[in-house]
């Protein structure tokens, strides 16, 4: 096949693409995914114009605020930005995602997506509708990448190529979902190719996910809970901090907010702890149940000023190992059904999934939770993401797999006590209906007997 065939033919399959994903509701469709991207630029510019307005000192000018808050609205999406102005006149990479900024996004291509398919009348139509709502917020992000390619802060093109349509297409793929009533998703073609046939009962799915989520939630809740424990003992550190990173009211106000969207971060970075590989702060120092490692790098930042001190753990810090049982008791309490419960191999294999993919959830987490802030000593900062998620796992399957057999045995046992219940309830009412009618058939002649004695004297 010759160059000019080959381009020929590609642009023939283009073109029958295009053709059978336009629909009815393609334009408003890829309105609406235009409409969602700038709705969450608009917001991230309202906050970052309020504290430039009121900034003492806004030297940089109204473009710098947009753009700077171009780039928290790429950070939000897990792109990572690059600080070209630095000490050592290297770019500094800056990959740790904000979790908190990132739900408002997230939320307005979940509303896009179930506004794309609420008028689309089969299936294909909403598929084509949820990909020119992608295209359409995927048309925007490109522009916002050409903007913020300049400066002292910015973008990185080839991670908002990978992470954009990534985030755009599950946030507003789960939207249409939802919207169309959660139906049942084919597997693949290739599973039904497979040599083994690979199926998986709805009810188990839901079993495995649901016990997952509950080992999530425990864990990032505990990490929560250490987080917040540490400030509560370091209150003065934290506050020293805050005060000491700017004097002015709006450096103050940016700093809290900085703050308030990494608690979230926090959250994450304290369950990695809680399980045992801790983070790094640094390629030198690490944080972990066991002790502190090394000689930390620390910013100056308030979340970051109430950590533990060089050496070895205590009793105190060991507590923090409780997290991750009580995550795995959750796990185990979840995979076993209330009505009636599986076998004892389906239940155990519930519970080691439910681990499994509690471990993936994790690992995912600390990938956007923490990265790179900078070259040489801070480029390794935070928990690494397969060792957090190989611990979650390893954890929640070992702690869960025994619960959710005890779970299953204590369950069977009251289901079989209760039956037994009102099976004897039932007999009982059962020889009580049948008492009275005895009774009368008894007391029958007795009563004749002494209407005869009664009327004898009289006849006499």
């Amino acid at each position: 096949m010759s160059a000019t065939s080959a381009l020929r033919h590609a642009v023939h399959r283009i073109k029958a693409a295009h053709s059978a994903l336009r629909t009815s509701e393609s334009a408003p469709a890829f309105t609406g995914g235009v409409v969602a991207a700038g709705l969450g630029l608009g917001g991230f510019a309202m906050l970052v114009v309020a504290l430039w307005v009121v900034s003492p000192f806004p030297d940089s000018g109204l473009d710098g605020a947009l753009h700077v808050a171009a780039d928290c609205w790429l950070l939000a999406h897990g792109s990572g930005l690059v600080r070209t102005e630095t000490l050592s006149g290297t770019a500094a990479p800056i990959g740790v995602t904000p979790l908190l900024p990132m739900v408002f996004p997230v939320w307005l291509l979940f509303r896009a997506g179930a506004d794309a398919v609420a008028p689309a009348s089969d299936g294909r139509a909403a598929r084509s509708a949820v990909a020119w709502l992608i295209g359409g917020y995927l048309a925007v992000g490109a522009g916002v990448v050409l903007y913020t390619s300049y400066g002292p802060v910015r973008s990185d093109a080839l991670a908002a190529g990978l992470h954009l349509p990534v985030v755009a297409a599950l946030a507003a793929g789960a939207g249409a979902w939802a919207a169309r009533g959660r139906p049942r998703i084919p597997p693949p073609a290739w599973l039904s190719r497979a040599p083994v046939s690979v199926s998986v009962p709805l009810r188990d799915a839901v079993a495995v996910l649901r016990s997952a989520g509950a080992g999530v939630c425990v864990l990032v809740a505990g990490g929560a809970a250490l987080t917040a424990v540490t400030v509560a003992l370091h209150p003065g550190a934290a506050g020293a901090s805050f005060t000491r990173l700017s004097e002015a009211l709006s450096g103050r106000l940016a700093v809290l907010a900085v703050a308030v969207a990494l608690i979230p971060n926090a959250a994450v970075w304290g369950a990695a702890y809680a399980l045992g590989p801790g983070f790094a702060l640094g390629t030198q120092a690490a944080v972990r149940p066991a002790g502190v490692l090394g000689e930390p790098v620390l910013p100056d930042f308030p979340l970051l000023a109430a950590l533990p001190q060089p050496g070895s753990g205590t009793s105190l810090t060991l507590v923090a190992l409780v997290v991750p049982v009580l995550a795995g008791v959750a796990v185990g309490v979840l995979a076993v059904g209330r009505r009636e419960p599986c076998g004892l191999g389906r239940t155990a294999a519930h519970a080691a999934l439910g681990g499994l993919t509690c471990g993936f959830a994790m690992a995912l987490l600390t990938g956007f939770a923490a990265g790179p802030l900078g070259t040489g000593a801070l480029e390794d900062f935070g928990p690494s993401w397969w060792l957090t998620g190989a611990a979650a796992a390893g954890w929640t399957a070992a702690a869960g797999t025994p619960t959710a057999l005890v779970v299953r045995w204590v369950r069977l046992r009251r289901a079989a006590a209760s039956a037994e219940y009102d099976q004897g309830e039932g007999h009982q009412g059962h020889q009580a209906e049948e008492g009275p009618v005895d009774g009368r058939l008894e007391e029958a002649p007795a009563t004749a007997g002494g209407a005869t004695a009664d009327a004898a004297p009289s006849e006499v």
